[in-house]
């Protein structure tokens, strides 16, 4: 399990929904439709009622009604889904890519909040929280020792905007006990996980999902590579869940020429609804790449559906996950929303991605891997499904086919040797940090990217001392290589960011060597 699986965002993306986000205006039009039909209203509030009054147990009616509001939208398909209002503002949040708290990335290590990374334009870094920082306190609230959840810490640090917090903060690296107080404020959740220069003239952007920042993000950074003389672009949607339609539209648009069409939708009355390329494109001339997988799911599929039915560029990977499905957030009035699929979208030859799913639920449509090992798709092109009358043509003569996701023109297997277990990924990421924290000002002052990417522990004495520290994971001989790439690109996670992390799994990422491979071979 590494970081170019993505399983646990992935994840997070299915509990998310999978998103597209509808770029239509409000959804007062279906709430007051829905609303009006006062016989359901009527009919709904009476069976409360007796349920409330004479029913022999006592029942929790708000959670009954939630349920048989989850239980009424799994009978439509796998992306209309029920929010409760306990889930709503961090899903928002997540969408919106900002939150109001003190920013800070955390662990819990030995029942302490502790910092792995400050958030950058936060207010902890700009109060002088570091990475290592353990969080004893906050305001009145004791947060060590007392076997809090990782999933409730956020409520003592979050807040209004604004407002204020006063840590206590034990500091390892000079043994020191303070507090601070810092004031609340907007944190940015970044969308573009890393953006930099391959060589000297491929850049690579990953974009971890198409929230309401992700354009603004990845505009910047395309600016950025060009200007450090990128005349080829690598776009990385591996593990990219979706998010909402018009940023995928305004990104593919920084590649098509005007009036070339990236997406259209149709809705239950079969009005459609077209979106096309403008003028405004700033890398329509650039050479592109795109990487995907079986995660790459909706957005993502809109990104890489518009330009492989443009001839834009080359596709590379999997198959993509398969969803062409349009939602809508409609608000339910008590801090609670659905998500409501209201359309299906089409890529520009007019093909559908949407997988086939089976209503009433399907316990499989979101957990498919295990069918794609087995079929043998994931290791060789040709056992992926196609279905011939699903067939379209591309402007330049190019087969594609619709149906279940996006294929791409060069495939790339899964690297099955490179697999890490979640019993390696957890030993292996506790020992970083601990490694890092004991480390910490040597490993920061002495090293630079390019140094450590290159020369950290060549004799092996930092692998051989995880291996002494957790006896149970001695691997076999072909496992020691990736065990090795793998804690080197933690460590280098915990010192420099995700910029280090990826840096070192790069450097033989599978789909990133296809790329300079297509690269030189147009020398």
């Amino acid at each position: 399990m590494n970081k170019n699986n993505l399983p646990i965002y992935f994840a997070i993306a299915v509990i998310f929904g999978i998103l597209i986000g509808s770029f239509f205006s409000g959804s007062s039009t279906a709430l007051s439709a829905f609303s009006s039909n006062s016989k359901n209203e009527i009919k709904i509030k009476k069976l409360l009622d007796y349920i409330q009054r004479d029913y022999v147990d006592t029942v929790n009616t708000d959670k009954l009604l939630d349920d048989a509001i989850a239980q009424m939208l799994n009978k439509l398909d796998p992306h209309s889904v029920y929010i409760p209002k306990e889930n709503l503002q961090a899903i928002t949040e997540n969408m919106q890519g900002n939150f109001v708290g003190i920013g800070v990335q955390f662990r819990m290590i030995k029942d302490s909040v502790t910092v792995i990374q400050p958030i950058k334009g936060g207010p902890s870094i700009k109060a002088g929280i570091l990475a290592g920082d353990r969080i004893l306190v906050a305001n009145n609230d004791t947060l060590y020792g007392k076997n809090i959840r990782s999933s409730n810490i956020p409520k003592f640090l979050k807040g209004n905007p604004n407002t204020k917090v006063t840590l206590q903060i034990y500091r390892k690296r000079n043994d020191s006990l303070f507090n601070v107080e810092i004031t609340r404020g907007k944190v940015n959740i970044k969308s573009v996980d890393l953006a930099y220069m391959i060589n000297d003239s491929v850049g690579y952007i990953k974009l971890d999902r198409f929230a309401r920042n992700t354009y603004r993000e990845f505009k910047t950074s395309l600016q950025e590579l060009k200007t450090n003389g990128m005349t080829d672009l690598i776009i990385d949607l591996r593990g990219n869940g979706g998010g909402f339609i018009d940023i995928a539209n305004q990104i593919v648009d920084e590649f098509l020429e005007d009036g070339k069409k990236i997406v259209f939708t149709k809705n239950n009355k079969n009005e459609i609804n077209e979106s096309f390329a403008t003028e405004e494109g700033i890398f329509e001339n650039g050479g592109l790449y795109v990487l995907i997988d079986e995660n790459s799911a909706s957005a993502s599929e809109i990104v890489a559906g518009a330009l492989q039915d443009n001839d834009k560029g080359t596709i590379i990977g999997r198959r993509s996950f398969g969803k062409g499905l349009v939602q809508q957030e409609m608000d339910l009035g008590d801090g609670s929303a659905v998500r409501l699929t209201i359309a299906r979208y089409y890529t520009p030859t007019g093909r559908s991605i949407q997988k086939p799913y089976t209503k009433n639920g399907d316990e499989n449509y979101f957990s498919n891997f295990q069918e794609r090992v087995y079929s043998g798709e994931l290791t060789n092109k040709d056992s992926i499904p196609v279905i011939d009358s699903l067939q379209y043509i591309t402007p330049k003569g190019k087969i594609v086919y619709g149906g279940g996701g996006i294929i791409p023109d060069v495939f790339v297997g899964i690297d099955t040797t490179s697999y890490l277990n979640n019993f390696y990924f957890t030993a292996i990421t506790n020992f970083a940090f601990e490694y890092v924290d004991t480390h910490r000002k040597e490993v920061s002052e002495k090293w630079t990217l390019d140094q450590f990417s290159t020369d950290f522990d060549t004799d092996e004495q930092i692998l051989n001392a995880f291996f002494t520290q957790n006896k149970e994971f001695m691997p076999a001989a072909k496992d020691k290589e990736t065990i090795k790439k793998f804690l080197t690109a933690t460590i280098a996670n915990a010192i420099f960011g995700d910029v280090g992390f990826y840096k070192i799994q790069h450097k033989d990422d599978p789909m990133i060597q296809k790329v300079l491979e297509l690269e030189n071979h147009q020398e």
